[in-house]
């Protein structure tokens, strides 16, 4: 039988991790596989042949990895030469493949991963030593293209929809004689579905948040200031929810921090102090604001029970697709039923993932573009469903710690020519 090697890739997710049980857990019941390797920081761990043996995980190990937060075999940012530019890097992966009598390679990531996955398993084949790659999906952003949602989301954001409301609960306490406005920022890059998800949150007409600034609707700070006051004037206080791509009229980020990740991407980041610091000095409100940041995609305290559901299928659905021999594909999560919520996994083929991205459609944002709309609501309800706890131990969640063995190594050492692109993440 032959091995095969999981890796996870780009910023983690709160579900990740039941992906990889999946994954594990699927290649086990197979009996068509024999050891399933994970490599230490994604795609790099590979490169470096850093790999660690799950088969020592027992069932008690992998529901403990399953109810983990962040990625526990460690992810990275690394782009890949381009094969006719640069061959070493595919050259030195299929060497890794070989040494170690790997067959089936699993990546675990957002759109990035979709594209690495696709071109090593394209390199295997013209190296000579064809290999069966899957994506496994997963970000917190929902901007996969071809599912319905992505792994990882609902649990975000069933957090910033809690967040959102606790401290609007909070705001409304105060506002008499404190602060009168809030503003949350959350992750999501140009895509508009963690701060859609935050209007969740609203049960009755006064209930924050008040309003939901989305990238997909160009800002207006006229109308925005206008309608701050006039909800202050109100309900007594403003709750806000902002997105980090939030954009003006001209298309341009109204914030970023001017720094670049390894991917090449705009660090995003620091809108809601530009729109406190715009609240207070045109307004004269007292203004907090928070980015929810990493917050966000480690809660798995509060994990949606939907999303760890998904984020486990899909870990065996790749496993089945690669078995049956179908590579270049992405298991997507395809819904058939609003209520009750009803869902099945097919698969997508990887040319199709990575033609863009996936915004917030613009039915599911309402009129004034500030506000959900119940399309949007009716869409992102059944994602944040149920509960599914971690484990506590005196009073605090108990998650999995990679072990500290590594396979032995049987190749000499790999200078990566992209070394100082790299940039990994735990």
């Amino acid at each position: 039988m032959k091995n095969a090697l999981y890796a996870q890739a780009g910023g983690p997710s709160a579900v990740i991790n039941a992906s990889a049980a999946g994954v594990i857990r699927a290649c086990r019941r197979s009996g068509q596989i024999d050891t399933v390797f994970g490599a230490h920081f994604g795609v790099l761990g590979a490169l470096n042949e850093n790999l660690i043996d799950t088969s020592p995980f027992d069932d008690a190990t992998l529901e403990l990895l399953k109810a983990t937060p962040a990625a526990a075999f460690g992810a990275c940012r690394h782009v890949l030469h381009d094969l006719a530019d640069d061959p070493r890097e595919y050259q030195r992966l299929i060497d890794v493949f070989a040494a170690h009598d790997i067959a089936y390679f699993f990546y675990n990531g957002g759109g990035g991963s979709a594209h690495a996955c696709q071109a090593i398993a394209q390199a295997s084949r013209r190296l000579g030593y064809p290999i069966v790659a899957v994506h496994v999906p997963k970000t917190i952003d929902n901007d996969l293209l071809h599912t319905d949602c992505s792994p990882g989301f609902g649990s975000a954001a069933k957090y910033v929809a809690t967040s959102i409301r606790e401290a609007s609960i909070d705001l409304a306490s105060m506002s008499h004689t404190s602060s009168k406005v809030f503003i949350l920022e959350t992750m999501g890059r140009y895509a508009g579905w963690l701060v859609g998800a935050c209007g969740l949150a609203t049960e009755h007409p006064n209930d924050g948040p008040h309003l939901l600034l989305f990238p997909e609707i160009p800002f207006d700070e006229t109308q925005f200031l206008h309608q701050v006051k006039e909800t202050v004037e109100r309900v007594g206080y403003c709750a806000i929810a902002v997105a980090e791509g939030l954009r003006d009229q001209t298309g341009n980020t109204l914030h970023a921090t001017g720094q670049k990740d390894a991917a090449g991407d705009r660090q995003l980041g620091g809108v809601a102090p530009l729109l406190a610091h715009m609240v207070t000095q045109q307004l004269g409100y007292k203004c907090h604001w928070a980015v929810a940041d990493y917050l966000q995609r480690a809660a798995r305290h509060l994990a949606s029970a939907t999303d760890v559901a998904q984020a486990y299928a899909v870990g065996e659905a790749a496993v089945a697709m690669a078995l049956d021999g179908r590579h270049g594909l992405m298991p997507a999560i395809r819904r058939l039923s609003d209520v009750p919520y009803r869902w099945d996994i097919v698969g997508v083929p990887l040319d199709d993932i990575i033609q863009g991205d996936r915004f917030v459609p613009r039915e599911f944002i309402s009129a004034s573009g500030l506000h959900l709309s119940e399309a949007g609501r009716r869409y992102l309800a059944p994602l944040i469903a149920g509960e599914d706890a971690p484990l506590f131990k005196h009073g605090l969640p108990q998650y999995f710690r990679l072990p500290h063995d590594r396979v032995p190594k049987k190749l000499p050492p790999f200078q990566s020519p992209l070394t100082s692109r790299v940039q990994c993440q735990v």
